[in-house]
């Protein structure tokens, strides 16, 4: 189940719910490597926080006709080495006697009347829930849909002399050529000698392995003017942002993750959804037995909002650099980082709003809105 389900697993210990169920915990991983970071923004003190490695209350936006330091407050930045993620839950998951973690493969999931099933390593297992994180084959978006990928490599390097203040963190920088596509570096110093330094593109298509470590060699030695520097570790991934429907549950299964449409759509943003998720799918099991009803209609307004950058960047009506350079400019970073958690109010939204071209934006709304109707009536 990857590490969606060690993070709902955890939610449902501390709620008890564990204590009286046999859990099986599937993963093809042992999760023995650091493999990922998660960098998130967060007010007060979150449910992993004693995880947390690094954190920046000020940060730098850089892009075509501005820069700017933007204080964060009351947000911080923080950033989770997925290697203490994964050794902080299963710790917690094997203090508890009726949890059994098993090292398979999943190769598919289905349900009868009475249970969801599972085969794994040649095996069949039967429960009252599944909870899967896999998305099983490739997306294939219908028409009216977007898919872009948010991809992106890291390295962390380390400096011959003391260059980077560990306070402030660079959160998009959009100076990099943009011929490929709406393309930042964003960069998140350890200390004054060691940051991680990330590349980062929303595209269509992936690149080749050897255009990111160009990249990256670029933004070291022209924008931080660091020509002498050490590689100490590296990541790659790849995000979906897509306006395809990813259903909550199907009866006995419950998607979480990416999976179950946890990763925002406009900004690839995965790691505090899921745990909101989570929340809210222990929340109802503890007291109904029954997976979460759909949220209300007001909240998918946030899914349409989505929809529209979305529609704008992959028919490249405007460029991404544009756009985020009119919203850190005109906008509190608060304002922003609400909005992106779909926490603001309708009248804040339209405040951020204002600060955008508004016929694009508009037009795209309104095609957007047309899709989503015609999808509901299917």
């Amino acid at each position: 189940m990857g590490c969606a389900g060690l993070g709902l697993a955890v939610h449902m210990h501390r709620e008890g719910l564990l204590r009286d169920r046999t859990l099986l915990m599937v993963d093809r991983d042992p999760k023995r490597l650091n493999d990922r970071t998660w960098c998130f923004w967060e007010t007060g003190a979150g449910p992993f926080e004693s995880l947390v490695s690094h954190r920046w209350e000020q940060a730098w936006f850089h892009a075509e006709g501005y820069s700017g330091r933007k204080d964060l407050a009351p947000y911080a930045y923080k950033m989770i080495r997925g290697i203490d993620y994964y050794e902080y839950c299963l710790s917690q998951l094997r203090e508890i006697p009726n949890v059994t973690i098993l090292l398979e493969q999943v190769d598919d999931i289905r349900q009868d009347e009475g249970h969801a099933i599972m085969e794994a390593g040649g095996k069949t297992y039967r429960a009252g829930f599944l909870f899967n994180s896999i998305l099983f084959g490739k997306l294939q978006p219908l028409p009216g849909d977007h898919l872009l990928l948010q991809h992106f490599k890291g390295w962390i390097i380390r400096l011959p002399e003391d260059r980077f203040d560990p306070k402030e963190a660079t959160l998009m920088d959009f100076r990099p050529d943009q011929g490929q596509g709406t393309t930042f570096v964003y960069v998140m110093p350890f200390d004054r000698r060691t940051a991680l330094v990330e590349y980062t593109l929303f595209t269509a298509a992936l690149l080749e392995q050897e255009a990111y470590d160009e990249g990256l060699k670029a933004y070291i030695t022209e924008q931080l003017g660091c020509p002498a520097y050490e590689v100490l570790d590296e990541e790659f991934g790849v995000i979906p942002m897509t306006t395809m429907q990813f259903p909550a549950d199907e009866g006995r299964i419950i998607h979480i993750g990416t999976a179950g449409g946890q990763t925002k759509a406009s900004s690839g943003y995965t790691f505090t959804f899921i745990q909101r998720h989570a929340a809210r799918i222990v929340s109802a099991l503890s007291a109904t037995g029954r997976p979460p009803r759909p949220e209300p209609l007001i909240r998918k307004r946030f899914g349409w909002y989505d929809s529209v950058l979305l529609n704008i960047l992959a028919k490249h009506v405007l460029p991404g650099w544009f756009i985020f350079r009119e919203l850190f400019r005109h906008n509190p970073t608060h304002r922003i980082f609400r909005f992106l958690d779909n926490g603001t109010s309708v009248a804040q939204e339209f405040k951020l709003m204002n600060t955008l071209p508004r016929w694009p934006f508009m037009r795209a709304g309104f095609t957007e809105l047309l899709h989503m109707i015609r999808r509901q009536k299917k």
